[in-house]
């Protein structure tokens, strides 16, 4: 929490100031009416001392007194607001490595399965579009506002060859950097892309990329997808099949989200993927912003000054 006007906290200074004076008071006021009592006929006059009582309503008005100093201060707190517009680009690897099997069906099955669920989490008025890369980077689908286009896209995806990951970033970026809001500003643009991590050519590395997307304020999320014991087939001349192993490389895309803002998550599976992706959808789904909460500390004051009055009168038929 911050304050615009912090200086005003020194108010708070008094507070202890006028707690002593407020003791002092009342033991003078015992001591100035002993000469005149006799302390063995109070129990005839008073049925019952108030004892400790008699300070809770004193103690509810100062911190009445305290929270109001808090909110002449202008206290500013961060809060969690829904996005009106953004623009969300999935950007799915489709290279050979995503056939591997070592994440059920597939690496890229499961990563197909687990957008859809992200889907569902994404505000309806956001554009999604989504790139597929492989040997080289494609839009697969320009951001739209319509899912069922978006669930046909990425039912479209097949498996590829090369990783060009530096580019889907690059035109994921350009991407959003071309839509518009209702007030012809650009709406915030937000990168989901989904990898084994290992980058394979391309006209811009993972850095270049990583830098444009920094330069224009756009953060990408990165999901792992895959163990380091994957392997795929394919045939050589001759017919024969060939085993290959296709690793995993988590720094890459580590490094790309650290780089821009956004945040690195690890994946084993296809159930792990849908949490990853349904926490995903509600984070970008929202945005944090500094409100003035003033109001907040003016109602909380005004309700514990009601409640001390109140108990004052009650107990001691008095106003302290």
């Amino acid at each position: 929490m911050t304050f615009q006007w912090p200086l005003a906290l020194l108010g708070l200074a008094a507070i202890p100031v006028l707690v002593v004076l407020v003791v002092r008071r009342e033991r003078g006021r015992a001591e100035r009416g002993a000469p005149f009592a006799n302390p063995a006929l109070l129990p005839n006059l008073v049925p019952s001392p108030p004892g400790r009582r008699r300070w809770v309503p004193t103690v509810v008005l100062f911190l009445a007194l305290t929270v109001i100093v808090l909110g002449i201060a202008r206290p500013h707190a961060t809060v969690t607001v829904a996005r009106e517009d953004a623009t969300v680009v999935l950007a799915i690897d489709t290279s050979r490595s995503m056939g591997a099997r070592d994440v059920r069906p597939t690496r890229l099955a499961a990563a197909r399965s687990a957008a859809r669920a992200f889907l569902e989490k994404v505000p309806s008025r956001f554009r999604v579009g989504i790139v597929a890369f492989g040997s080289r980077a494609t839009t697969a689908l320009p951001p739209t506002a319509d899912r069922d286009l978006a669930r046909q896209a990425l039912d479209s995806l097949r498996v590829g060859e090369g990783t060009v990951l530096g580019d889907a970033v690059d035109l994921s970026v350009r991407l959003g950097r071309h839509q518009r809001a209702r007030d012809r500003s650009v709406p915030p643009t937000a990168v989901l892309l989904i990898s084994d991590g290992v980058n394979e050519g391309g006209r811009v590395s993972p850095a270049a990329a990583a830098r444009t997307a920094r330069r224009f304020h756009v953060p990408v999320y990165t999901v792992l997808v895959g163990t380091p014991n994957g392997v795929v087939e394919r045939t050589i001349p001759g017919g024969f099949r060939e085993i290959v192993r296709v690793s995993v490389n988590p720094a890459t895309l580590r490094g790309l989200a650290g780089a821009t803002g956004g945040k690195f998550f690890t994946a084993r599976n296809d159930e792990r993927l849908r949490e990853v992706y349904e926490r995903l959808g509600s984070r970008l789904g929202h945005r944090t912003t500094s409100r003035e909460i003033t109001d907040v500390f003016a109602a909380g004051s005004a309700a514990l000054l009601l409640v001390g009055a109140s108990l004052s009168t009650l107990w001691f038929r008095r106003v302290p």
